[in-house]
């Protein structure tokens, strides 16, 4: 049995009021995620008004803005959510299971995992249309984090979050290395690479969502669970045990959680920078430090960045697009430089 940690219970009399405020907050979060999904799936090169939006989501009607909603837009605005609460949910797994707020879900060795196993499908098996770079992606991300636990755990059990980090690290630095060497000595292969590296939402619509929904679903449904437990990892491990969780599972099903949320994502739209770093620390600053509200939050912030960020990049310069990837990296950049100077200031 899992006991609740105390970082997460609240003084009596104010457990009530807290619990509502934050969830008065998801619910508001859902509401501006849904506003922002409408304004994105009409905001384009070719501007449709919420009505007609609204029409051709509901209706049948076949003049070309409905039949642009329905099979490009709205495709690839619910592929930005899964993406989003995909790499927000693998963010605040990450610091949960590091316990450390800048940590990302590259710490895992996840997304180098699934660039390597995308250069290999291109560079030796010619392997060149986005729905064969998702089933390589993911498998590859599962493969470096089964290497990394591996390597993590120095074949005692033990999965330290320290063990865990520099396992990591190693495993993407060698599969660094790999990839460097690789795409420099075939012109072709990088050529076809840095397309999928930029990280990008366009052209991945219906071929796309449905290999990875499941995956993505799936594995929301396993990490939502786990959120009691992750306040008792918080405290440390000796509070942890003490406390009644088993840390060597709650590590297990966090780190299967983060691979197949974080190989999916990257697999869909290629790596995306900054968000599952900074989300969670959106998510903890309006919801406190239980993470039975981090991990909701999470899920629904994310796609709101996710979604927000795609839909200026295709008006920032239109009628050309600048990547998702980019835009995230515009946006994330400052929050991560403020975080490591309130941490630095305030000597979190």
């Amino acid at each position: 049995m899992v006991i609740d940690a105390p970082s997460a219970r609240t003084r009596p009399g104010t457990g009530g009021t807290a619990g509502g405020a934050r969830a008065a907050g998801l619910v508001l979060a859902v509401l501006a995620l849904v506003l922002i999904a409408l304004a994105s799936v009409g905001l384009g090169f070719a501007d449709i008004s919420l009505g007609d939006t609204v029409s051709a989501l509901l209706g049948n009607d076949g003049s070309v803005e409905a039949v642009t909603i329905r099979e490009v837009r709205l495709p690839r605005v619910v592929l930005g959510m899964l993406v989003g609460a995909a790499l927000g949910l693998a963010g605040a797994l990450m610091q949960a299971l590091t316990r450390n707020p800048l940590a990302d879900p590259g710490l895992l060795g996840v997304t180098m995992g699934s660039s390597t196993a995308v250069v290999s499908a291109i560079a030796f098996l010619g392997v060149g249309s986005v729905t064969g770079h998702v089933w390589f992606a993911m498998g590859g991300a599962a493969v470096a984090s089964a290497l990394v636990y591996a390597l993590g755990s120095g074949g005692r059990g033990l999965h330290s979050p320290e063990r865990l980090v520099l396992a990591g690290a190693a495993v993407t630095a060698v599969l660094l290395a790999f990839n460097s060497a690789v795409l420099l000595l075939d012109p072709r292969a990088f050529d076809e690479f840095r397309f999928w590296n930029i990280g990008s939402l366009a052209g991945r619509q219906t071929d796309v969502l449905g290999p990875v929904t499941p995956f993505i679903v799936a594995a929301i449904l396993l990490a939502l669970p786990l959120s009691r437990a992750l306040n008792a990892v918080a405290l440390g491990d000796d509070t942890g045990r003490a406390l009644g969780v088993n840390l060597t599972t709650i590590r297990a099903l966090s780190a299967v959680a983060v691979t197949v949320l974080c190989g999916a994502a990257t697999a869909a739209a290629g790596p995306i920078l900054f968000i599952g770093l900074a989300v969670p620390q959106v998510a903890r600053m309006i919801a406190g430090p239980d993470h039975r509200w981090i991990l909701p939050y999470s899920v629904v912030l994310a796609p709101m960045l996710m979604v927000g960020a795609d839909t200026i990049g295709r008006l920032v310069i239109a009628p050309d697009e600048m990547q998702v990837g980019i835009v995230t990296a515009f946006l994330g950049a400052p929050v991560f430089i403020a975080l490591c100077l309130r941490r630095k200031l305030t000597g979190a």
